[in-house]
């Protein structure tokens, strides 16, 4: 069939602007569409860009190594030396990711589009994509409605996904084994943040860093989930929580509450004695928002019949920090890649594809199942036992390990058992310990990533059993019984 377009992206958000730029840079003929406006390119919401801004410097040094792209201030709004998560006490401290930014998101959103249309892309805002065109099991198009609520049609050889988590185009897939069409809700955290102006902050590192971002777990102020305080220039903050909705239930059931996430919020920036809020930094109509982030590995396989998927569309945020913006960075680029050089070897079935599987896994992916699994631990431990872990389980080194995916040793030495003070610290270490060989599993499984399709039946069922057998072992458990 005659094609309109050799690729088309859906969605003109941080991976969909990449991966139009980077097919287009490879010479092939690329439409992107975007339900917004220009100004508002990648905009999630009615509410904003909805998101904690904070990116390690790894990802944007990936954009310069492969477009050849140069990012600075205002983009990059501040360069922050790490992240640090901070036990619910606030006695004990450890680093969770190295250097990176808080960026201001509506202006980066912009500079990747006009990239994108620098290198060639046709790019079409206020087209909101509704649904994939199909001939039989073979992705060949989308359609949706124009500015004027009018119906379009565009047909490519091959389609890439980045219309984020509710994508309109994974959930109308046919279904198949390799492309999941929805995310359970367990595997969601619903999120909501402030950008604040703040009065003078006083100098308590524990609740504000102007040189770092700061992460703090807490199961009643953020069940399941944790709450973040992100500088900015111009005595800016963001700040704000994710909680899981079954750890939420039992925590407000424990505690005879009806709090909601909205509430949530608010408590969570009044409890901070260093924040005092002037006023909502309401610049690009982006002050205040809420939005639902995945928190589970990715996709199992990015890739269909002429389709793929990028960003959180393929639930690639963090699954500890659901920061999402590093492997949308990453994906979007890796899968304009790919699908330029498909198109340049005029081979663009699901074998040809594949390689954004494995190129995605080598550069990010091969981390996140286990991440998962650590995550699932986490929420199954109220805020006494993350205390006594974080005092006494973990060395500052095993935790940045775990941090970036890595395994550490876990021994049950003596002297640790000297100083245990009861079954349930006992009980909780041993839970780690099963927790960190179910990561190790894991890690092992994903350096073995099928490197064609013919082993990913059998990858996905060994993967899919280690993640049902750790969440049947570690039911979510804010508020101990």
């Amino acid at each position: 069939m005659a094609y309109d377009y050799d690729i088309i992206v859906a969605g003109g958000g941080i991976a969909g602007s990449l991966a139009a730029a980077a097919a287009a840079k490879k010479g092939a003929k690329v439409l992107m569409l975007d339900r917004n406006d220009r100004i508002n390119v990648g905009k999630k919401t009615n509410w904003g860009w909805v998101c904690g801004d904070a990116v390690a410097k790894v990802h944007i040094d990936f954009i310069k190594e492969h477009l050849g792209m140069a990012l600075d201030y205002p983009e990059l709004d501040l360069k922050v030396d790490g992240v640090y998560v901070l036990s619910p006490d606030m006695k004990n401290k450890m680093l969770f990711e190295g250097a990176g930014f808080s960026l201001d998101r509506p202006k980066i959103e912009r500079k990747f589009a006009q990239f994108a249309i620098k290198a060639g892309v046709d790019y079409k805002p206020e087209h909101e994509v509704e649904g994939p065109i199909l001939e039989g099991e073979t992705l060949t198009g989308v359609w949706g409605k124009d500015q004027d609520k009018k119906d379009f049609k565009y047909t490519g050889k091959i389609i890439i996904d980045a219309l984020g988590m509710a994508s309109t185009l994974r959930r109308k897939l046919p279904i198949n084994e390799y492309v999941e069409r929805d995310v359970s809700i367990d595997d969601i955290e619903s999120t909501g943040r402030y950008i604040y102006t703040v009065d003078e902050l006083s100098e308590d590192e524990r609740y504000y860093d102007k040189k770092n971002a700061l992460i703090h777990l807490n199961q009643q102020l953020a069940p399941g989930g944790y709450g973040w305080v992100f500088p900015k220039t111009q005595n800016r903050v963001n700040i704000g929580i994710g909680v899981e909705r079954k750890s939420l239930d039992i925590r407000n059931t424990r505690l005879s509450k009806k709090d909601s996430l909205h509430k949530l919020i608010d408590e969570y920036v009044a409890w901070n004695p260093v924040i005092k809020p002037k006023e909502v930094d309401n610049t690009d109509n982006n002050g205040k928002g809420y939005w639902s982030v995945a928190v589970r590995r990715q996709q199992d396989s990015l890739v269909w019949n002429n389709y793929m998927g990028a960003g959180d569309s393929m639930a690639m945020p963090n699954p500890i920090s659901a920061g999402g913006i590093g492997p949308a960075m990453t994906s979007g680029i890796l899968a304009g890649e790919v699908a330029g050089d498909a198109i340049k070897e005029n081979k663009v079935t699901m074998d040809y594809l594949w390689k954004y599987n494995v190129r995605y896994n080598d550069a990010y992916g091969s981390k996140t199942a286990g991440l998962e699994v650590f995550r699932i631990y986490l929420q199954s431990l109220d805020n006494e036992l993350i205390n006594y872990g974080m005092a006494n389980f973990l060395t500052k080194e095993e935790a940045v390990q775990i941090s970036y995916g890595l395994i550490p040793e876990m021994t049950m030495s003596g002297t640790l058992m000297k100083i245990m003070k009861g079954v349930q610290n006992i009980n909780a270490f041993n839970n780690l310990r099963y927790c960190v060989s179910t990561m190790k599993r894991l890690n092992g499984l994903y350096a073995n990533y099928p490197k064609d399709t013919k082993g990913f039946k059998a990858f996905k069922a060994a993967v899919s059993a280690e993640i049902k057998d750790a969440k049947a072992r570690f039911p979510p458990m804010p508020i101990r019984a």
